[in-house]
């Protein structure tokens, strides 16, 4: 495998458009030219390295500051660096904590100190504590042997529960020998026996389980809560006494088995003792209790085995009595709540449209919009998404984004009151064009359906001529785009290409009637969805029809694969970690005691035929459209074999291909380092360029 700098410098090399061994060639400096040194008026690959966001935007209990992790990319790690940052919402003052890495920062009770996680003794991520008052004084609270997450302060601000990982030892068959003194014998054999043994981001999962502890505030012993074979963590919420945590977990009998029911638990921080609140089947998660402890707020559903169901967001006693639902009427997913201050309301985010918003719910279930235009932590592609925090006095304060502006730190005091108290990205847009990013009307020709779908037009357009278009799919399929920003449709407008995305029949933020159109039936009618929207993009007059290619990624991929396999109106095509076969595919997922249940209703061997006629693979038969197929090499969601089966088929069919393998890339993190990203999007380009009619707008 490649080291970290050769990426970097392969990644430039692409960038600059010039072969690696060039750029080793190159012994003496030779005087740039005027034009070698003018700064680009577009996006350039090359500045997929310099993009800056805010994410997890933390606003203090009185308002005055907030505390956000700034994360931008570093060209010489090939990796995002991060650390935390305080601003100063009435001046916009803002300055770095000074350190390095630092992220996860948590205000006290009393907005004195912020808790924060960065690396420690042994160079471990350790829980940090810094006072902000008498010179801004920090100290590591833990000497932790995994990695903390989940931080929440207790009440009183004397302690802070965090979960973390605790391994155990792994399941054995036969005692090994003893190798002789030096001797260097092979790792010895691995048996795996739990359910859900792999994981996307994470590969074979490690024998432990996670689990809930407490420490000292002012440093100490970690205490362990919780044990067993259990998974327990998700958000934690302090009771105002101090002494029970709430939390959501699953402790069934055949819990692995059951990948969507949990329920909400209380775990007792001086005894351990445990009590569980709820008992619905389906999931009860991120509970969060009132300031005065009487009720707890939750989000969840009964479960009836839908391939999409709202989380809707619910009051208990603190005792698990008279569970009450606030939004069963409110045909959107809640998550993430909040109680206001005064206990009359709770705060919670929800998409519409794909646009990410937060909702102020009374106890009466009246729900106004406070706060919108919530960005998600993804830089490639315009997902929907974004958290939130809230003050006392009720100010929000959000990661918010654009077309034109990944997240920076928000503010809103109140509806239709919002302002950005960060501008991180202006000093690398400034004296760019950027890709415009407009609403594209879209009904569907499947029955009418309004599709909801979004144009993004090249820096220097002009309406007056003809340009090749990219139909760029997203993946889920229960998921959404919304207008925020997107690396790679901002380069491939750069390139001279219309990009048009948008939400079909399945993606979620338009109800759960909307997203079940697909329940097992997908892919279907979000085929005929796509098509219109490109006959739409058509329609406004500056597309050449003549040039019409297509890609997306996972879900994306699937409906990638099964466009070609439908149509032969695209010139190229490029299907993203897809799934070809789901019979294979449902089987190899990491997620499998999940798919096949929700999606299919039956397994693989109870009804093949239902897996073949939704498998792209059944379709290539038809294919006569130039497709490449792109995947990483540690996708445990869309597993390589996917990709693979795609490949040796058109292979075997004589189709134009080409298999592109992302080293080290998971699914979720394929364009998450920055010279893959870049390779990727010009690999997809060049790709592109082979099969164009022409190669220049017309």
């Amino acid at each position: 495998m490649t080291s970290r700098l050769h990426r970097a410098a392969l990644a430039l090399a692409l960038t600059l458009g010039v072969a690696p061994c060039a750029l080793a060639r190159a012994a003496s400096p030779v005087p740039p030219t005027p034009e070698a040194v003018a700064p680009a008026h577009t996006l350039t690959p090359r500045d997929a390295f310099a993009l800056s966001q805010a994410k997890d935007v933390q606003i203090s209990p009185d308002g005055k500051r907030i505390a956000y992790t700034r994360s931008s990319e570093d060209i010489l790690t090939d990796n995002a660096r991060s650390e935390v940052w305080l601003v100063d919402v009435a001046s916009g003052q803002q300055v770095p904590l000074g350190v390095p890495g630092s992220n996860r920062a948590r205000w006290s009770p009393d907005g004195t100190r912020l808790a924060y996680v960065a690396k420690g003794p042994g160079d471990k991520p350790q829980i940090w504590v810094r006072w902000l008052s008498g010179g801004g004084t920090g100290a590591a609270l833990t000497a932790l042997p995994e990695g903390p997450s989940d931080i929440a302060w207790s009440p009183d601000g004397k302690q802070i529960g965090f979960t973390m990982f605790v391994p155990e030892e792994g399941t054995s068959l036969g005692s090994p020998l003893a190798a002789p003194e030096g001797a260097k014998w092979a790792d010895p054999i691995k048996v795996i026996t739990r359910i859900n043994y792999r994981e996307d981001g994470e590969g074979y999962v490690r024998p432990g389980f996670n689990h809930i502890f407490v420490v000292p505030a002012d440093g100490g012993a970690p205490r362990q809560l919780t044990s067993g074979a259990y998974d327990d963590g998700g958000a934690l919420s302090w009771m105002p006494d101090g002494r029970h945590i709430v939390f959501s977990t699953n402790h069934g009998k055949d819990w692995e088995r059951d990948p969507l029911n949990s329920d909400i638990f209380s775990v007792d921080t001086t005894t351990g003792g445990l009590t569980q609140l709820t008992t619905r089947h389906g999931p009860d998660q991120e509970p969060v209790v009132s300031p005065d402890g009487k009720r707890i707020a939750f989000v969840g559903f009964d479960d009836k085995e839908l391939g999409y169901q709202n989380s809707v967001l619910s009051v208990m006693n603190a005792d698990g009595t008279e569970v009450r639902a606030l939004t069963a009427g409110f045909d959107r997913d809640l998550g993430s709540p909040r109680w206001a201050a005064d206990g009359r309301s709770i705060y919670a985010t929800y998409t519409d449209q794909g646009v990410t918003k937060v909702a102020r719910v009374t106890l009466d279930g009246k729900i106004t919009t406070v706060a919108e235009g919530l960005a998600g932590s993804e830089l490639d592609r315009p997902y929907s998404g974004g958290g939130f925090t809230v003050s006392k006095d009720g100010v929000v304060a959000f990661p918010w984004g654009d077309p034109t502006h990944p997240a920076d730190v928000g503010l809103s005091t109140g509806p239709g009151e919002q302002k950005r108290l960060t501008t991180l990205n202006a000093s690398l847009f400034a004296g760019k064009t950027l890709a415009q990013v407009r609403p594209l009307p879209v009904t569907s020709s499947a029955g009418g359906l309004p599709i909801g779908a979004w144009m993004v037009t090249p820096p220097d357009f002009d309406p007056a001529k003809k340009y090749p278009l990219i139909l760029e799919i997203h993946g889920g399929p229960f998921a959404s785009y919304g207008p925020v920003w997107s690396t790679q449709d901002q380069l491939y407008a750069a390139a001279g290409y219309i990009v048009v995305y948008a939400n079909p029949r399945g993606s979620t933020s338009y109800g759960e009637s909307f997203a079940n159109q697909i329940h097992h039936n997908y892919p279907s009618q979000d085929y005929d969805d796509l098509m219109s929207v490109v006959d739409a993009a058509i329609a406004k007059g500056s597309v050449d029809p003549n040039n019409l290619f297509v890609t997306g990624g996972s879900g994306g991929g699937v409906l990638t694969a099964w466009i070609v396999g439908k149509t032969d109106r695209f010139k190229a095509a490029v299907t993203q970690k897809p799934v070809i076969n789901w019979a294979s595919e449902v089987l190899t997922v990491d997620g499998f005691t999940f798919m096949a249940k929700y999606w299919f209703g039956k397994m693989p061997w109870e009804d093949p035929e239902q897996y073949w006629r939704r498998s792209p693979l059944s379709l290539v038969g038809n294919v006569k459209t130039p497709t490449a197929v792109m995947v990483g090499e540690e996708d445990h969601r869309t597993p390589p074999s996917e990709a693979e089966q795609y490949y040796a088929a058109l292979q075997l069919r004589s189709i134009p291909t080409a298999l592109i393998r992302v080293p080290g890339a998971s699914h979720g993190g394929l364009a998450e380092r920055p010279s893959q990203l870049v390779g990727e999007t010009n690999a997809i380009l060049a790709w592109f360029k082979k099969y164009r009619t022409d190669g220049e707008v017309k």
